[in-house]
């Protein structure tokens, strides 16, 4: 990995990730492992690199993505994040097709607690009259 790199950090439901991008190949590592690898369901790979082509720049960067926590819904939206915030570093320009793009906007949604007497957050048991 080169000297100069940008850092950004996403968070995404309980996952958080730290993208560090430098020039480079096109190249994604996720956790020490290839991106294709470590983000296998469709779609979640090119989610991850979409910040950088729309800003216009696909394979020129060379991204390193670490996550943690949560699940695989919000690693990708943590990782896209983290990227889309590195690269508002690299050049301040990007920031409207960024947010354009809705990027750079915190997915805020969490799990809802659940509440005694329900199954879950909100499901009450069935009802039965006798």
């Amino acid at each position: 990995m080169g000297s100069q790199y940008y850092e950004g950090v996403g968070r995404r439901k309980t996952s958080t990730a730290r993208a560090r991008l430098t020039t480079g190949d096109g190249t994604v590592t996720a956790n020490e492992r290839p991106g294709k690898e470590y983000f296998t369901r469709i779609g979640d790979m090119e989610a991850v690199v979409a910040p950088i082509k729309a800003v216009g720049m696909a394979g020129r960067f060379t991204v390193s993505v670490h996550v943690d926590g949560g699940g695989v819904t919000g690693q990708v939206g943590a990782a896209r994040m983290a990227v889309a915030r590195a690269l508002l570093k690299f050049n301040p320009d990007y920031r409207k097709p960024l947010r354009r793009g809705g990027y750079l906007t915190r997915d805020d949604r969490e799990k809802e607690r659940k509440k005694p007497g329900l199954k879950r957050a909100r499901k009450a048991p069935t009802y039965t009259k006798r």
